[in-house]
């Protein structure tokens, strides 16, 4: 009897655990806010039960209820805050649900060519020179890093190489006040300048880049704003990892003439070339979710299609459209394996499989220069591929769409 008593004690421990351990984790893996269209329920799987607590009139000002989506959406019709349950018993937490008129995009999968101008100038690398006296790098000395961005010195803006050349050989060695972005903060350092032995010219031993140039792939295309989003992750600098502060960019058009296919640990890209000096459109914003600018002319040709909230994203078959030859898109199948609603703020929201033989054949999985590739399913855009993975092709990230719509109508004003 007491032996028995003991395992039922213990089992009502262990389901305690459980249970308890089961409501910590979607608390913290479920969003707080949340999209749905207009006169749908908010529907977050079998395990959890969603109970409406109140409702908020439309002409109730709620976007301080919702921020993170509503602010940008347009359409909304009403707000209210629902509870979130575990098989429909146990709370798990409040949250704040919007309605909004079902968005509809025209989902691409084209290629497009990249020019931005960056806001003030890059520093990719630091150096050492020889002054006669031994080798120094007066740059490292003044705090200067890689990665930041110098917008000014000696109280003049800089927006490119020959700025930055021209105002440190004009210095005549004097310390140089400069003004710098790091990690989105403004800070002053002091530079001086140095002699180089070689040719007696003043250098700051650093190398600096003012421009980026590429390719990727328009996600979509939104009718309501004129605004076309692509790449689903921001332009970083090739040498710094660092996301780009643009002053400027266009679109141009690109001609795919060729793909060098993924292999584990080595990553393929597409092969192409800007076909056109002239620019096919502008680009308005470089943020953490794409980029975002508007097209010269409108995809009329192709169908609109609604853009699914991220909990309308399921494990299981998908298609993404790709372009990996010419500069026509192709569908392809893949599988969701996983997704995580709770990450808003990184472009890893859900890890995609290439399963279409041909787009394996071809190249090798996912490549570099297919960022960008709408991710459909169940006739709805749920995403955009964003990332491959090195260590197997074959599979890669994705963001969600509504977060790319959104920063589309943050970028439209």
């Amino acid at each position: 009897m007491v032996s028995a008593l003991k395992l039922l004690r213990g089992a009502a421990c262990a389901a305690l655990a459980a249970l308890t351990g089961g409501i910590l984790y979607y608390n913290v893996s479920l969003p707080d806010n949340y999209l749905v269209t207009g006169g749908e329920n908010l529907k977050l799987g079998e395990h959890i039960a969603v109970r409406s607590e109140s409702i908020i009139p439309e002409n109730y000002s709620f976007y301080v209820q919702c921020p993170q989506n509503a602010a940008a959406m347009s359409g909304a019709l009403a707000s209210r805050t629902e509870q979130l349950t575990l098989f429909g018993v146990f709370p798990i937490k409040n949250v704040n649900v919007t309605e909004v008129a079902e968005p509809v995009v025209i989902p691409c999968g084209t290629p497009f060519g990249i020019k931005l101008m960056t806001e003030g100038v890059l520093v990719v690398e630091l150096t050492g020179f020889d002054t006669g006296d031994g080798i120094i790098s007066p740059a490292r000395e003044a705090g200067i890093d890689e990665g930041d961005v110098i917008v000014s010195i000696s109280g003049k803006p800089v927006s490119g190489n020959k700025d930055v050349s021209r105002i440190i050989e004009e210095s005549g060695g004097k310390t140089l006040g400069v003004e710098l972005i790091r990690s989105g903060e403004h800070r002053v350092v002091f530079l001086k300048p140095s002699k180089a032995a070689s040719d007696d010219s003043y250098r700051a031993g650093m190398w600096v880049r003012d421009s980026s140039a590429g390719i990727g792939t328009v996600t979509f295309y939104d009718p309501s704003t004129g605004i076309f989003a692509g790449l689903g992750h921001p332009v970083c600098d090739t040498d710094t990892g660092e996301m780009l502060t643009m002053s400027c960019g266009e679109a141009a058009d690109v001609y795919i003439s060729g793909v060098k296919k993924s292999t584990a640990g080595a990553p393929g890209e597409l092969i192409g070339m800007f076909t056109s000096d002239k620019a096919s459109g502008s680009l308005l914003e470089n943020s953490e979710c794409g980029v975002y600018g508007k097209m010269g002319s409108s995809p009329t040709l192709k169908s609109a299609v609604p853009v699914a909230m991220r909990q309308e994203v399921q494990t299981g078959a998908a298609e993404i459209y790709a372009t990996i030859s010419g500069c026509e898109p192709e569908c392809y199948s893949v599988e969701i394996e996983k997704i995580d609603m709770g990450n808003s703020t990184d472009c890893r929201n859900m890890v995609i499989h290439v399963t279409d033989e041909r787009l394996l054949d071809k190249a090798g999985g996912i490549v570099q220069g297919m960022s960008g590739s709408p991710i459909i399913q169940n006739g709805k855009l749920v995403g955009a591929v964003t990332h491959v993975l090195v260590r197997d092709p074959t599979r890669g990230y994705g963001i969600f769409a509504d977060t790319m719509l959104e920063c589309a109508k943050s970028a439209a004003g």
